[in-house]
């Protein structure tokens, strides 16, 4: 992120009703507009929790992200840019139906309309931009996915600086902040299953995301580094049973077990192999990468992917 440029982030909120895709339009009391949910970023939030939070904010409906569908980027009043980034986030009955929201200062009303009818009734050209990139997931028919997430295990005490077993190096200071901060980034992601290498420095990275969700971690050694150096890692067994079960989970291991695993996820997927898994895979301390799949048909291919730098 850039000191001068405003960023902000948001969603196209969408649902199913009666075999019809709707999404949802805010219309919005000051400027008496009609356009998508966003708000700009909180002092420590990512983008990925500024969206869930306007969202639901605007809207009353609590979600998770999907695939990334956009960035929009505008000249404000003020003569700075405001940057948007943008997701597809889908609206369960059960979220609808908790919503809380009433008409106030900000948002005079909700509509949900047929998709490409809203792309009519936005009231400004990058709202139109976004819902098209929308649409072309509806067109391809991908809309509906869940995310495997691939996270690099947080700061870890140097080796040179511990004189006991590799797999027993704890986390640094800096990485204890790392491990707290990845917490609202993968909940926004809607992860509920949580894997991680057996080493101290990977469990203790998802320990805190595991508190959150009120789940166990799933300790394996087949994605150990032990179990790489030796040549007996397993990424292939653990990647297969995720990619099957369908379900938006995280995978913490380390540095040279990560290409294994996102080349694992492409072959599952039957997807064409390439420089980008390794872009993906090249993750600093605490990073992760967001890889969405087709809830309906994962063997399509990978939909997107996503790469988050550490927050701390």
């Amino acid at each position: 992120m850039t000191e001068t440029a405003v960023y902000a982030a948001g969603g196209v909120v969408w649902r199913m009703l009666d075999g019809k895709l709707l999404v949802l339009a805010i219309h919005r009391t000051k400027y008496r507009d009609v356009s998508l949910p966003k708000g700009k970023v909180d002092p420590g939030e990512t983008l990925a929790e500024t969206a869930v939070r306007e969202i639901h904010e605007e809207t009353g409906i609590r979600v998770h992200l999907g695939v990334p569908v956009g960035i929009s980027n505008y000249r404000m009043p003020s003569k700075r840019t405001k940057i948007v980034h943008y997701w597809s986030a889908q609206a369960t009955e059960k979220a609808i139906r908790e919503s809380v929201f009433v008409p106030n200062r900000e948002i005079a009303a909700l509509e949900w309309m047929p998709a490409r009818k809203a792309v009519a009734k936005m009231s400004y050209p990058v709202d139109v931009e976004i819902l098209e990139s929308f649409l072309k997931l509806v067109d391809d028919g991908v809309l509906e996915t869940f995310p495997l997430v691939v996270l690099r295990h947080a700061r870890a005490t140097p080796r040179e600086e511990w004189t006991g077993a590799d797999t027993g190096r704890p986390l640094t200071s800096r990485g204890r902040k790392q491990a707290a901060a990845v917490v609202g980034p993968l909940r926004a992601f809607g992860v509920r299953r949580v894997f991680s290498s057996d080493a101290a420095r990977c469990v203790e990275t998802v320990a805190p995301l595991a508190t959150a969700l009120g789940r166990d971690i799933h300790r394996t050694s087949a994605i150990s580094q032990d179990a790489w150096d030796a040549g007996t890692a397993d990424t292939r067994t653990l990647i297969g049973k995720r990619v099957r079960a369908r379900k938006p989970a995280v995978l913490c291991s380390h540095r040279p077990v990560l290409p294994d695993l996102m080349r694992e996820i492409a072959l599952a997927t039957a997807t064409v192999k390439g420089s980008y898994l390794g872009d993906s895979s090249a993750l600093e301390p605490g990073a992760f990468s967001v890889v969405h799949l087709s809830a309906t048909n994962p063997g399509s291919g990978i939909i997107a992917i996503e790469t988050h730098p550490p927050v701390v």
